[in-house]
């Protein structure tokens, strides 16, 4: 099979249509080039390789001959990795957004030669359908119009790009308080699903930024409905369809309000977010449930998603033999053929399966015979339903899930991105230490660190700047404003979990570099695209939370943390004037803004700084870490001063920790809060009430 340009790419979603009989281009200046010197519009498709829509749209058109010669013969055609381009994604994503009021992948934007687009959309059928054209239709009237009214799209596309341009309004210098985050609880409160758990209807998503900004405000208010909407929410999508009851892991989102029947891919970023979400819940309260939950997920990352090298592949698909779901749903059969009758019947009643299936098609709303495993009731409200003894159903449970993860690895699996992305991988380093010092459990730990050896190692240019993607041996496009503030914040967390200073001085390394090339000067808050990368007409700034935080908000979270560990005034004022440049954004849309308010959270106070100081490894230090790692105090940081080590690095990176001793030799806490110190103290008791943390 003859194969286009994309076979030379490294993207595992590009070659996905490498053998498309379309003529594709990567993005780069040879289609622009070829498109100016032909006098044809560029039609642009951006996708990524776990995206269902996008396998739909190319089976039904792009390896469909007619379309092919029809784009072949207008068009000179682009694909774009949307992970691999988020700078591109976005830019075109919220030209769409404007165009059409609704955004999405397979995203299909077509524009001029000089990148000016005219035509937004999403997912486009070949044939039209009700009032959609179809791409058969769509072709030959954008042909008709470029040859006929093309100075009529060139206005067009030039009012468009003139809106896009469009700067907001002064900013207001205020500054994020108490009242957003009490907005924000009671917007949450409103779109709380009581029965089910999450926020609205379907689809759901879990985002779990959203439940880090609750944990926080019930920490700030004692409110237990706070706590509550966290623990249905974890606790429903654990139950659920969404979860992967057999081989682990969260899929994307659930289609339906009751988070039965999910979208299948599976992403690192909502395994590294929910993981940590598990994590300080598991803090908060305490429930071995969460902890389990956590551990989990790290069961499915580091059988399916680790690489060789250390680091993460970006996702796993939804489909397997061109069907969404085909290799995680179960027929009546297949579980007969793999399942004894007592767990059969098991079976059914724990993960609700049946003859004719569980869930109805999405479009048609016909049972297929498919069944998706998921429990509506804990092992120990089933266990007391069904008059069983926990330990024994525990057993039979554990054993019937041995054989389906058995059966299920003989199928074909979906396709699985081997892409690492910096920015990603920067979030699983993070959720690995947090549950690592947490939970104490040190292999975490190390594979977070062996995860940012690779990145340090292999996504870093001869400047020390980041890189953003690695595949297939190479490392490409300069890093986004995503990579630096995420990885900084897994440093910072490996950091915590090890007290390496090493790792410490890193994240500074790079938050230096980082605010040296996004930086906005004039205003305050981070650009998403680096002073020298690629211009693309405008260089945008990101508030608002989506699949992950946005970089503002985590940088700013970044900012207040490593300027309370290093004694950096600077970098607090850079962090509230990201508050004050999105105050107003905050106070519009609060609930959009979470991750943002976890930052202003942590700014408002009370923020606790820890310096413990005593001999690495001795029985009372290993005492007082722990403690300061096992609950849940999200606006600390604990640095580590060690005994009888004159030169320690720490003592570099934080210069005011130098005069600190441990008291006769056994571990001691400084404890300072709203720059103020109390006395040092080797009394947990003391620093426990020092810290706030109740009895």
């Amino acid at each position: 099979m003859a194969q286009n340009r994309l076979s030379q790419e490294k993207s595992p979603y590009l070659r996905q249509h490498a053998s498309n009989p379309v003529d594709w281009f990567p993005w780069g200046k040879e289609a622009f080039t070829k498109a100016a010197n032909e006098n044809k519009p560029v039609f642009l498709s951006i996708g990524y390789a776990t995206c269902h829509w996008c396998h739909v749209m190319e089976r039904e058109s792009f390896e469909d001959e007619t379309v092919a010669a029809l784009m072949n013969e207008l068009f000179v055609s682009v694909k774009v990795d949307r992970e691999e381009r988020p700078d591109v994604d976005k830019l075109y994503m919220k030209a769409c957004q404007m165009m059409t009021g609704r955004a999405g992948w397979p995203l299909t934007i077509i524009m001029t030669p000089d990148k000016k687009p005219f035509f937004a959309g999403t997912y486009i059928p070949k044939k039209r359908r009700f009032n959609q054209l179809g791409m058969l239709e769509l072709i030959p009237r954008i042909g008709e119009l470029w040859r006929g009214k093309k100075s009529d799209l060139l206005i067009s596309a030039d009012k468009i790009l003139d809106a896009l341009k469009q700067k907001p309004a002064a900013r207001a210098t205020g500054q994020i308080g108490e009242n957003t985050l009490h907005a924000a609880y009671l917007e949450l409160v409103q779109s709380f699903d009581k029965r089910q758990g999450g926020f609205g209807g379907a689809p759901k998503f879990p985002s779990p930024h959203t439940l880090f900004f609750l944990l926080r405000y019930w920490r700030r208010k004692k409110i237990p409905f706070a706590l509550e909407m966290v623990e249905k929410t974890l606790r429903s999508m654990r139950l659920g369809g969404i979860f992967d009851h057999v081989g682990f892991g969260f899929h994307r989102y659930a289609t339906d309000s009751h988070w039965r029947v999910p979208h299948f891919e599976k992403m690192l970023y909502d395994q590294a977010l929910l993981a940590m979400a598990f994590t300080e819940a598991y803090q908060a309260t305490k429930k071995a449930a969460y902890k389990q939950n956590a551990e989990e997920i790290f069961t499915y990352v580091f059988r399916d998603l680790l690489a060789p090298d250390g680091g993460f592949y970006s996702a796993e698909d939804a489909d397997s033999e061109g069907e969404e779901g085909k290799f995680y749903t179960w027929t009546w059969d297949q579980l007969s053929s793999v399942l004894d009758q007592e767990e059969l019947e098991l079976a059914a009643k724990l993960f609700h399966a049946a003859k004719e299936g569980n869930f109805a098609d999405e479009s048609s709303g016909e049972r297929k015979g498919a069944n998706v495993l998921f429990r509506t009731l804990t092992l120990e409200e089933f266990t007391a339903k069904e008059n069983l003894e926990a330990d024994i159903l525990r057993g039979k449970i554990d054993g019937l899930l041995r054989k389906l993860i058995a059966s299920r690895q003989k199928r074909k699996r979906p396709l699985r991105d081997t892409k690492l992305l910096t920015d990603w991988n920067g979030l699983i380093i993070a959720a690995l230490a947090k549950a690592g010092r947490a939970f104490s459990q040190p292999d975490l730990t190390e594979s977070a660190a062996r995860a940012a050896l690779f990145l340090l190692e292999k996504l870093r240019n001869k400047d020390g700047e980041l890189l953003h993607t690695y595949c297939g041996g190479e490392s490409k496009t300069a890093g986004f404003a995503d990579d630096y503030a995420f990885l900084v914040w897994g440093l910072t967390e490996l950091y915590e979990a090890t007290f390496k200073a090493d790792y410490l001085e890193t994240a500074l390394e790079l938050n230096q570099i980082f605010i040296d090339r996004f930086w906005d000067e004039d205003h305050g808050g981070v650009y998403f695209t680096s002073s020298s990368a690629e211009s693309l007409f405008l260089r945008t700034k990101e508030s608002f939370d989506g699949a992950v935080p946005s970089s503002n908000s985590v940088a700013m979270l970044n900012f207040l943390r490593l300027s309370r560990m290093s004694a950096d005034a600077g970098l607090e004022e850079k962090a509230i004037k990201i508050g004050q440049y999105f105050a107003r954004n905050a106070a519009a849309s609060p609930s959009a803004h979470t991750m943002m308010l976890c930052a202003a959270d942590f700014a408002l106070g009370p923020g606790y700084e820890v310096v413990v100081a005593g001999k690495t490894g001795a029985a009372d230090t290993t005492r007082m870490v722990r403690f300061l790692r096992e609950e849940f105090i999200p606006n600390m940081v604990v640095l580590f001063l060690p005994a009888r080590e004159k030169e320690a690095s720490i003592k570099k990176i934080a210069p005011f920790a130098a005069s600190y001793r441990s008291i006769e030799g056994t571990a001691t806490a400084y404890v300072c809060s709203h720059h103020t110190c109390q006395k040092p103290t080797a009394d947990i008791a003391i620093m426990r009430r020092f810290l706030g943390v109740p009895d």
